[in-house]
């Protein structure tokens, strides 16, 4: 991780000036709990400033990054970024990272010990995109406030 969080830009959808953060991460596997804080960190700010969150919110947020940090990590190679913004009543989580490969959406399945990322991050996120870009790809999800 990078030893900064840089601001970059202010978000006026919630009615009060709330940064938004981008984070890069060299790799290994402190990046997944390092993602967790760094969410919880910007939740509480958001609650500082007088956003209204739903009480599931913050557990919510920091799962989701967890997953999409964590998914970064076992198939793609080399660094990643974690970006948080307020966009329309929820919090994007972007990841972007190097990898070529897309995001598989696997049915629902009990008996499969694994592999269920995604589909506990689109169960908690309102909208989840993936774009690709020259040097990998960005995976957004939409974490509903409230």
């Amino acid at each position: 991780m990078t030893a900064a969080h840089r601001p970059d830009a202010t978000d006026s959808s919630a009615g009060s000036a709330v940064e938004s953060t981008v984070v890069d991460f060299r790799g290994g596997s402190a990046m997944i709990p390092a993602s967790r804080e760094i969410v919880g960190a910007y939740v509480a700010r958001l609650g500082e400033a007088g956003v209204a969150m739903a009480d599931t919110f913050p557990d919510a947020a920091r799962l989701v990054a967890s997953e999409l940090v964590t998914n970064a990590l076992r198939h793609a190679p080399g660094p990643c970024r974690l970006g948080l913004a307020l966009v329309d009543g929820s919090l994007e989580i972007s990841v972007s990272d190097t990898g070529d490969g897309f995001p598989t959406f696997l049915p629902p399945d009990p008996r499969r010990v694994g592999r269920h990322g995604l589909e506990i991050v689109t169960r908690l996120c309102d909208e989840v995109i993936t774009k690709p870009h020259a040097q990998g790809k960005t995976v957004s999800a939409r974490v509903p406030l409230r």
